[in-house]
Protein backbone atom coordinates (compact mmCIF):
# COMPACT_ATOMS: atom_id res chain seq x y z
CA UNK A 1 0.00 0.00 0.00
CA UNK A 2 2.55 2.28 0.91
CA UNK A 3 4.42 1.75 -2.23
CA UNK A 4 1.12 2.53 -3.90
CA UNK A 5 0.78 6.33 -2.71
CA UNK A 6 3.86 7.95 -4.56
CA UNK A 7 2.15 6.85 -7.65
CA UNK A 8 -1.42 7.67 -6.20
CA UNK A 9 -0.16 11.51 -5.40
CA UNK A 10 1.73 11.87 -8.94
CA UNK A 11 -1.48 10.56 -10.59
CA UNK A 12 -3.76 12.91 -8.53
CA UNK A 13 -0.68 16.30 -9.72
CA UNK A 14 -1.22 15.41 -13.23
CA UNK A 15 -5.12 15.56 -13.06
CA UNK A 16 -4.78 18.91 -11.41
CA UNK A 17 -2.36 20.10 -13.80
CA UNK A 18 -4.94 19.14 -16.57
CA UNK A 19 -8.04 20.15 -14.73
CA UNK A 20 -6.24 23.53 -14.28
CA UNK A 21 -4.77 23.86 -17.65
CA UNK A 22 -7.75 25.88 -18.58
CA UNK A 23 -7.57 28.55 -15.81
CA UNK A 24 -3.76 28.85 -16.56
CA UNK A 25 -4.37 31.51 -19.59
CA UNK A 26 -5.88 33.59 -16.12
CA UNK A 27 -3.37 32.42 -13.98
CA UNK A 28 -0.49 33.96 -16.62
CA UNK A 29 -2.78 37.34 -17.33
CA UNK A 30 -2.63 38.21 -13.65
CA UNK A 31 0.99 37.62 -13.28
CA UNK A 32 1.39 39.59 -16.45
CA UNK A 33 -0.48 43.01 -15.06
CA UNK A 34 1.80 42.36 -11.68
CA UNK A 35 4.84 42.68 -14.28
CA UNK A 36 5.94 39.11 -13.53
CA UNK A 37 5.26 37.97 -17.14
CA UNK A 38 6.39 39.11 -20.45
CA UNK A 39 3.45 39.14 -22.25
CA UNK A 40 4.89 39.13 -25.84
CA UNK A 41 7.12 35.43 -25.15
CA UNK A 42 3.54 33.95 -23.27
CA UNK A 43 3.56 30.99 -25.61
CA UNK A 44 6.75 29.79 -24.03
CA UNK A 45 4.92 29.34 -20.76
CA UNK A 46 3.14 26.74 -22.63
CA UNK A 47 5.93 25.07 -24.26
CA UNK A 48 6.13 26.56 -27.64
CA UNK A 49 9.44 27.42 -28.58
CA UNK A 50 10.74 30.86 -29.98
CA UNK A 51 14.08 29.54 -31.11
CA UNK A 52 14.92 26.47 -33.49
CA UNK A 53 16.75 23.62 -31.40
CA UNK A 54 20.70 23.86 -32.66
CA UNK A 55 21.88 20.49 -34.48
CA UNK A 56 24.98 19.78 -30.95
CA UNK A 57 24.47 18.88 -27.94
CA UNK A 58 22.29 20.39 -25.92
CA UNK A 59 21.75 21.04 -22.20
CA UNK A 60 18.98 22.33 -20.08
CA UNK A 61 19.78 24.78 -17.42
CA UNK A 62 17.08 25.64 -14.88
CA UNK A 63 17.25 28.98 -12.87
CA UNK A 64 14.16 30.08 -11.16
CA UNK A 65 15.15 33.90 -10.34
CA UNK A 66 18.46 35.75 -10.30
CA UNK A 67 19.73 34.23 -7.17
CA UNK A 68 19.54 30.90 -8.87
CA UNK A 69 20.69 32.31 -12.30
CA UNK A 70 23.97 34.14 -10.37
CA UNK A 71 24.58 30.83 -8.64
CA UNK A 72 24.51 28.76 -11.61
CA UNK A 73 26.34 31.72 -14.08
CA UNK A 74 29.59 30.11 -13.88
CA UNK A 75 28.23 26.58 -14.75
CA UNK A 76 26.74 27.99 -17.54
CA UNK A 77 29.95 29.85 -19.04
CA UNK A 78 31.90 26.74 -18.97
CA UNK A 79 29.70 24.58 -20.81
CA UNK A 80 29.53 27.21 -23.30
CA UNK A 81 33.17 27.52 -23.15
CA UNK A 82 33.17 23.90 -24.56
CA UNK A 83 30.90 23.90 -27.23
CA UNK A 84 27.90 22.71 -25.38
CA UNK A 85 24.76 24.29 -26.51
CA UNK A 86 23.00 25.83 -23.41
CA UNK A 87 19.46 26.14 -23.51
CA UNK A 88 18.32 28.02 -20.32
CA UNK A 89 15.13 28.63 -18.53
CA UNK A 90 13.75 30.59 -16.06
CA UNK A 91 10.42 31.93 -13.93
CA UNK A 92 10.91 35.79 -13.92
CA UNK A 93 11.06 38.13 -16.11
CA UNK A 94 14.03 39.98 -13.88
CA UNK A 95 16.73 36.82 -14.12
CA UNK A 96 15.51 36.69 -17.98
CA UNK A 97 17.08 40.22 -18.47
CA UNK A 98 20.03 39.70 -16.44
CA UNK A 99 20.61 36.15 -18.51
CA UNK A 100 20.16 38.14 -21.78
CA UNK A 101 22.87 40.80 -20.48
CA UNK A 102 25.06 38.31 -19.35
CA UNK A 103 25.71 35.66 -21.57
CA UNK A 104 23.84 37.17 -24.83
CA UNK A 105 23.90 35.05 -27.76
CA UNK A 106 25.64 31.70 -25.83
CA UNK A 107 23.03 30.15 -24.62
CA UNK A 108 19.25 30.40 -25.74
CA UNK A 109 17.01 31.61 -23.08
CA UNK A 110 13.09 30.52 -22.91
CA UNK A 111 10.28 30.86 -19.97
CA UNK A 112 10.15 27.71 -18.20
CA UNK A 113 6.86 25.88 -19.33
CA UNK A 114 4.39 25.50 -16.82
CA UNK A 115 4.80 21.93 -15.27
CA UNK A 116 1.40 20.54 -17.21
CA UNK A 117 2.14 17.23 -19.16
CA UNK A 118 1.13 18.29 -22.58
CA UNK A 119 2.91 21.17 -21.98
CA UNK A 120 6.21 19.64 -20.90
CA UNK A 121 5.57 17.00 -23.77
CA UNK A 122 5.60 19.44 -26.38
CA UNK A 123 8.88 21.55 -24.51
CA UNK A 124 10.69 18.57 -24.42
CA UNK A 125 9.81 17.06 -28.35
CA UNK A 126 11.40 20.17 -29.25
CA UNK A 127 14.42 20.90 -27.66
CA UNK A 128 15.41 17.12 -26.92
CA UNK A 129 18.06 18.04 -23.91
CA UNK A 130 21.17 15.67 -23.60
CA UNK A 131 21.16 16.50 -19.71
CA UNK A 132 18.98 18.29 -17.66
CA UNK A 133 20.39 20.56 -14.69
CA UNK A 134 18.10 22.02 -11.87
CA UNK A 135 19.17 24.54 -9.39
CA UNK A 136 18.43 24.29 -5.62
CA UNK A 137 14.86 24.10 -4.75
CA UNK A 138 12.82 23.56 -8.06
CA UNK A 139 11.66 20.08 -8.00
CA UNK A 140 8.83 19.83 -10.78
CA UNK A 141 7.21 16.24 -10.58
CA UNK A 142 5.76 16.13 -14.10
CA UNK A 143 9.53 17.05 -15.23
CA UNK A 144 10.78 14.85 -12.72
CA UNK A 145 9.00 12.24 -14.43
CA UNK A 146 9.33 12.75 -17.90
CA UNK A 147 12.75 12.95 -17.79
CA UNK A 148 12.85 9.58 -16.42
CA UNK A 149 10.73 8.51 -18.97
CA UNK A 150 12.67 9.81 -21.74
CA UNK A 151 15.98 8.40 -20.35
CA UNK A 152 17.29 12.24 -20.12
CA UNK A 153 19.97 12.21 -17.26
CA UNK A 154 18.81 14.95 -14.72
CA UNK A 155 21.08 16.75 -12.06
CA UNK A 156 19.86 18.75 -8.99
CA UNK A 157 23.03 21.14 -8.33
CA UNK A 158 23.18 23.28 -5.32
CA UNK A 159 20.74 21.76 -3.82
CA UNK A 160 18.70 23.89 -0.80
CA UNK A 161 15.52 22.67 1.22
CA UNK A 162 14.13 25.36 2.74
CA UNK A 163 13.11 24.84 6.69
CA UNK A 164 9.06 25.00 5.27
CA UNK A 165 10.15 22.66 2.22
CA UNK A 166 11.92 20.03 4.47
CA UNK A 167 8.97 20.16 6.72
CA UNK A 168 6.31 19.87 3.39
CA UNK A 169 8.31 16.60 2.01
CA UNK A 170 8.99 14.82 4.98
CA UNK A 171 4.65 14.82 5.64
CA UNK A 172 5.32 13.02 2.18
CA UNK A 173 8.24 10.94 2.90
CA UNK A 174 7.30 8.32 0.10
CA UNK A 175 6.61 10.98 -2.74
CA UNK A 176 9.80 12.71 -2.02
CA UNK A 177 11.70 9.23 -1.68
CA UNK A 178 9.68 8.23 -5.39
CA UNK A 179 10.94 11.87 -7.35
CA UNK A 180 14.42 12.32 -5.76
CA UNK A 181 15.08 8.40 -6.90
CA UNK A 182 14.59 9.76 -10.16
CA UNK A 183 17.29 12.24 -10.39
CA UNK A 184 20.88 11.02 -11.83
CA UNK A 185 22.52 12.73 -9.52
CA UNK A 186 21.60 15.18 -6.44
CA UNK A 187 24.56 17.71 -5.03
CA UNK A 188 23.74 19.90 -2.36
CA UNK A 189 25.25 23.04 -1.09
CA UNK A 190 25.88 22.33 2.47
CA UNK A 191 26.40 19.24 4.59
CA UNK A 192 23.07 19.75 6.93
CA UNK A 193 21.58 20.30 3.27
CA UNK A 194 23.19 16.51 1.65
CA UNK A 195 21.32 14.91 4.93
CA UNK A 196 18.08 16.24 4.18
CA UNK A 197 18.34 14.86 0.63
CA UNK A 198 19.38 11.70 2.07
CA UNK A 199 16.71 11.62 4.55
CA UNK A 200 14.16 11.49 2.19
CA UNK A 201 15.55 9.91 -0.69
CA UNK A 202 17.59 7.23 1.15
CA UNK A 203 20.61 7.57 -1.43
CA UNK A 204 23.68 9.19 -1.32
CA UNK A 205 24.00 12.87 -1.81
CA UNK A 206 27.15 14.49 -2.08
CA UNK A 207 28.04 18.18 -0.93
CA UNK A 208 29.89 20.00 -2.66
CA UNK A 209 29.48 23.73 -1.40
CA UNK A 210 27.53 26.86 -2.31
CA UNK A 211 27.63 27.85 -5.71
CA UNK A 212 26.74 31.52 -4.68
CA UNK A 213 30.23 31.63 -3.38
CA UNK A 214 31.93 30.78 -6.41
CA UNK A 215 30.03 33.46 -8.02
CA UNK A 216 31.10 36.71 -9.61
CA UNK A 217 32.15 39.94 -7.75
CA UNK A 218 29.38 41.70 -8.24
CA UNK A 219 30.07 44.38 -11.34
CA UNK A 220 29.49 48.07 -10.98
CA UNK A 221 30.22 51.48 -13.38
CA UNK A 222 33.24 52.63 -11.27
CA UNK A 223 32.66 56.30 -12.77
CA UNK A 224 29.01 55.66 -11.50
CA UNK A 225 30.35 54.81 -7.86
CA UNK A 226 32.94 57.92 -7.88
CA UNK A 227 30.42 60.13 -8.87
CA UNK A 228 27.87 58.76 -6.67
CA UNK A 229 30.58 58.95 -3.59
CA UNK A 230 31.53 62.52 -4.42
CA UNK A 231 27.75 63.43 -3.88
CA UNK A 232 27.48 61.30 -0.97
CA UNK A 233 30.81 63.31 0.70
CA UNK A 234 31.72 62.90 4.13
CA UNK A 235 28.35 61.52 5.38
CA UNK A 236 28.09 58.16 7.27
CA UNK A 237 26.02 55.62 5.14
CA UNK A 238 24.27 52.35 6.16
CA UNK A 239 22.48 49.99 3.79
CA UNK A 240 19.65 47.71 4.13
CA UNK A 241 19.79 45.44 1.09
CA UNK A 242 17.38 42.79 -0.22
CA UNK A 243 14.68 44.21 1.79
CA UNK A 244 11.05 42.98 2.03
CA UNK A 245 7.76 44.98 3.20
CA UNK A 246 8.01 45.91 6.60
CA UNK A 247 11.62 46.15 6.88
CA UNK A 248 11.76 49.70 4.87
CA UNK A 249 9.56 50.80 7.24
CA UNK A 250 11.73 49.46 9.78
CA UNK A 251 14.99 51.21 8.28
CA UNK A 252 13.31 54.63 8.30
CA UNK A 253 12.42 54.41 12.10
CA UNK A 254 16.15 53.74 12.48
CA UNK A 255 17.40 56.10 10.19
CA UNK A 256 15.61 58.68 12.80
CA UNK A 257 17.12 56.82 15.47
CA UNK A 258 20.67 57.11 14.39
CA UNK A 259 20.24 60.83 13.72
CA UNK A 260 20.46 61.51 17.46
CA UNK A 261 24.33 60.55 17.40
CA UNK A 262 24.64 60.54 13.55
CA UNK A 263 22.90 63.52 12.54
CA UNK A 264 24.50 63.80 8.78
CA UNK A 265 23.50 59.48 8.50
CA UNK A 266 22.65 58.71 4.99
CA UNK A 267 20.21 55.21 4.80
CA UNK A 268 20.21 53.79 1.22
CA UNK A 269 17.28 50.95 1.48
CA UNK A 270 17.25 48.63 -1.86
CA UNK A 271 14.32 46.45 -1.98
CA UNK A 272 14.15 42.50 -2.87
CA UNK A 273 11.75 43.50 -5.66
CA UNK A 274 12.70 46.62 -8.00
CA UNK A 275 9.26 47.43 -8.95
CA UNK A 276 8.75 48.54 -5.38
CA UNK A 277 10.42 51.57 -5.50
CA UNK A 278 7.78 53.79 -5.83
CA UNK A 279 5.46 52.38 -3.07
CA UNK A 280 8.76 52.10 -0.68
CA UNK A 281 9.41 55.86 -1.52
CA UNK A 282 5.51 57.05 -0.69
CA UNK A 283 5.88 54.39 2.61
CA UNK A 284 8.99 56.73 4.09
CA UNK A 285 8.06 60.37 2.56
CA UNK A 286 4.74 59.65 4.47
CA UNK A 287 6.69 58.64 7.21
CA UNK A 288 8.27 62.47 7.39
CA UNK A 289 11.98 61.49 5.45
CA UNK A 290 13.07 63.34 2.84
CA UNK A 291 13.68 60.58 -0.03
CA UNK A 292 15.36 60.10 -3.52
CA UNK A 293 15.19 57.02 -5.83
CA UNK A 294 17.90 55.72 -8.00
CA UNK A 295 15.42 54.56 -10.74
CA UNK A 296 14.32 58.74 -11.48
CA UNK A 297 17.75 59.33 -11.67
CA UNK A 298 17.89 61.05 -8.34
CA UNK A 299 21.38 61.26 -6.69
CA UNK A 300 21.45 61.99 -2.46
CA UNK A 301 21.63 65.02 -1.73
CA UNK A 302 22.81 66.94 1.67
CA UNK A 303 19.55 66.71 2.29
CA UNK A 304 18.71 63.44 1.29
CA UNK A 305 17.26 60.73 4.32
CA UNK A 306 17.17 57.54 2.54
CA UNK A 307 18.09 56.81 -1.05
CA UNK A 308 16.65 54.45 -2.27
CA UNK A 309 18.09 51.80 -5.13
CA UNK A 310 15.38 50.78 -6.71
CA UNK A 311 16.97 49.21 -10.39
CA UNK A 312 18.06 46.16 -11.29
CA UNK A 313 21.35 44.64 -11.63
CA UNK A 314 23.03 47.57 -9.81
CA UNK A 315 23.76 45.92 -6.43
CA UNK A 316 27.46 46.25 -6.52
CA UNK A 317 26.99 49.77 -6.73
CA UNK A 318 25.53 50.06 -4.02
CA UNK A 319 27.47 47.56 -1.65
CA UNK A 320 30.17 49.91 -2.88
CA UNK A 321 28.67 52.92 -1.09
CA UNK A 322 28.91 51.47 2.29
CA UNK A 323 30.35 49.18 4.83
CA UNK A 324 28.05 48.23 6.91
CA UNK A 325 25.00 46.43 5.81
CA UNK A 326 21.71 44.48 7.13
CA UNK A 327 20.73 42.24 4.79
CA UNK A 328 16.60 41.88 4.49
CA UNK A 329 14.13 39.19 4.51
CA UNK A 330 15.46 38.43 7.85
CA UNK A 331 13.39 40.52 9.74
CA UNK A 332 10.33 41.12 7.46
CA UNK A 333 6.58 40.23 9.22
CA UNK A 334 5.98 37.40 6.36
CA UNK A 335 8.68 36.83 4.51
CA UNK A 336 11.62 35.02 6.36
CA UNK A 337 14.40 33.20 5.58
CA UNK A 338 16.85 35.83 4.69
CA UNK A 339 18.48 36.58 1.52
CA UNK A 340 22.82 35.45 0.19
CA UNK A 341 24.63 37.94 2.52
CA UNK A 342 28.06 36.50 0.51
CA UNK A 343 27.68 38.95 -2.33
CA UNK A 344 28.10 41.73 0.47
CA UNK A 345 31.28 39.62 2.36
CA UNK A 346 33.05 40.13 -1.20
CA UNK A 347 32.88 43.41 -1.35
CA UNK A 348 33.90 44.27 2.27
CA UNK A 349 30.96 45.01 4.26
CA UNK A 350 30.12 44.22 8.01
CA UNK A 351 26.96 41.83 7.90
CA UNK A 352 23.93 42.28 10.28
CA UNK A 353 20.94 40.11 9.90
CA UNK A 354 17.73 39.50 11.73
CA UNK A 355 16.88 36.15 13.40
CA UNK A 356 15.21 34.66 10.18
CA UNK A 357 18.07 33.42 7.85
CA UNK A 358 17.57 29.57 7.79
CA UNK A 359 17.42 29.85 3.85
CA UNK A 360 21.60 30.88 3.68
CA UNK A 361 21.90 29.67 7.14
CA UNK A 362 25.71 27.79 6.22
CA UNK A 363 26.59 31.16 5.22
CA UNK A 364 25.40 32.93 7.58
CA UNK A 365 27.10 30.47 10.46
CA UNK A 366 31.01 30.27 9.09
CA UNK A 367 30.37 34.62 8.74
CA UNK A 368 29.24 34.35 12.25
CA UNK A 369 31.94 32.16 13.53
CA UNK A 370 34.61 33.86 11.28
CA UNK A 371 34.13 37.58 13.19
CA UNK A 372 32.15 39.03 10.05
CA UNK A 373 28.57 38.77 10.79
CA UNK A 374 26.35 39.45 13.59
CA UNK A 375 22.48 38.47 14.30
CA UNK A 376 20.32 41.41 15.64
CA UNK A 377 16.79 41.11 16.92
CA UNK A 378 14.94 44.10 16.65
CA UNK A 379 14.89 47.54 15.23
CA UNK A 380 16.44 48.84 18.60
CA UNK A 381 19.11 46.76 18.28
CA UNK A 382 19.93 47.06 14.81
CA UNK A 383 20.49 50.99 15.28
CA UNK A 384 22.58 50.04 18.11
CA UNK A 385 24.94 48.13 15.98
CA UNK A 386 24.99 50.16 13.09
CA UNK A 387 26.02 53.41 15.20
CA UNK A 388 28.67 51.21 17.24
CA UNK A 389 30.20 50.48 14.02
CA UNK A 390 29.91 53.78 12.63
CA UNK A 391 31.84 55.23 15.74
CA UNK A 392 34.79 52.58 15.98
CA UNK A 393 35.68 52.47 12.19
CA UNK A 394 38.54 49.69 13.06
CA UNK A 395 35.75 47.13 13.91
CA UNK A 396 33.92 47.73 11.19
CA UNK A 397 36.70 47.38 9.18
CA UNK A 398 37.82 44.50 10.77
CA UNK A 399 34.30 43.09 10.44
CA UNK A 400 34.08 43.68 6.96
CA UNK A 401 37.73 42.07 6.61
CA UNK A 402 37.07 38.95 8.41
CA UNK A 403 33.55 38.18 6.29
CA UNK A 404 35.30 38.43 2.99
CA UNK A 405 37.84 36.28 4.41
CA UNK A 406 35.30 34.01 5.22
CA UNK A 407 33.39 34.53 1.81
CA UNK A 408 37.25 33.65 -0.15
CA UNK A 409 37.20 30.33 2.14
CA UNK A 410 34.06 29.02 0.40
CA UNK A 411 34.58 29.02 -2.86
CA UNK A 412 35.25 25.89 -4.74
CA UNK A 413 31.79 24.90 -5.00
CA UNK A 414 31.98 24.93 -8.84
CA UNK A 415 34.88 22.79 -9.76
CA UNK A 416 33.58 20.21 -6.93
CA UNK A 417 30.22 20.77 -9.04
CA UNK A 418 31.62 20.16 -12.42
CA UNK A 419 34.11 16.95 -11.26
CA UNK A 420 30.84 15.44 -9.74
CA UNK A 421 29.01 16.31 -13.18
CA UNK A 422 31.98 15.08 -15.71
CA UNK A 423 30.70 11.72 -16.17
CA UNK A 424 27.56 13.42 -18.21
CA UNK A 425 29.14 16.55 -19.48
CA UNK A 426 32.41 14.96 -20.52
CA UNK A 427 30.24 13.10 -23.75
CA UNK A 428 28.75 16.13 -24.69
CA UNK A 429 31.87 18.06 -25.35
CA UNK A 430 33.96 15.07 -26.95
CA UNK A 431 30.57 15.09 -29.44
CA UNK A 432 30.59 18.72 -29.56
CA UNK A 433 34.63 18.68 -30.63
CA UNK A 434 33.85 16.32 -32.97
CA UNK A 435 31.21 17.90 -34.42
CA UNK A 436 32.90 21.34 -35.07
CA UNK A 437 36.17 19.28 -36.65
CA UNK A 438 33.57 17.38 -38.70
CA UNK A 439 32.41 20.86 -40.31
CA UNK A 440 35.78 22.08 -40.16
CA UNK A 441 36.81 19.45 -43.11
CA UNK A 442 34.17 19.77 -44.85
Amino acid sequence: MKALFPRVAFMAYRTAGRMLRPFSGVYLTGRTFAGKEDRSRRRERYGHASAERPERPLVWVHAASVGELNAIAGLIDYLARHNVHVLLTTSTVTAAAIATNRFGERVTHQYRPLDIAPIMRRFLDHWRPDLAISCESEIWPVSVHLLSERHIPHALVNGRLSDRSFERWTKNSSLAAELLSRYALILAQSDEQAERFSALSERRVISTGNLKADAQIPPADMEEVRRLRAAIGERDVWAAISTHPGEEKMAGVVHKMLTKRHPDILTLVVPRHAERGDAVAKELAEAGLRVAQRSKGEAPDRQTDIWIGDTMNELGLYLRLTGIVFMGRSMADEATGGQNPLEAAMLDSAILTGPAMTNFRDAFDRLRKAGGAKTINDKEMLAGAVSFLLSRPTVRNGMAAAASDAAGKMRGALDATLRELDRYIHPLVVDATFRDESDDLQ
